[in-house]
């Protein structure tokens, strides 16, 4: 029985280990690249304020 336990908690040890070594480098490129975008409107968000503002004067 401790044998089987400890076998389990083996294989559950090397699985964690094998997907933070697949996953982590993935989750940190998608944090850099999330940090790069500036706060504020751009894009078609910022196309649909102004026209809304326009619209609404």
């Amino acid at each position: 029985m401790r044998i089987h336990v400890s076998n389990t908690i083996t294989t559950l040890l090397r699985m964690t280990a094998l997907v933070s070594f697949l996953v982590g480098p993935v989750g940190a490129y998608a944090y850099a690249q999330a940090g790069d975008k500036s706060p504020g409107l751009s894009g078609a968000g910022y196309v649909l304020y102004v026209s809304l503002q326009r619209n609404s004067q």
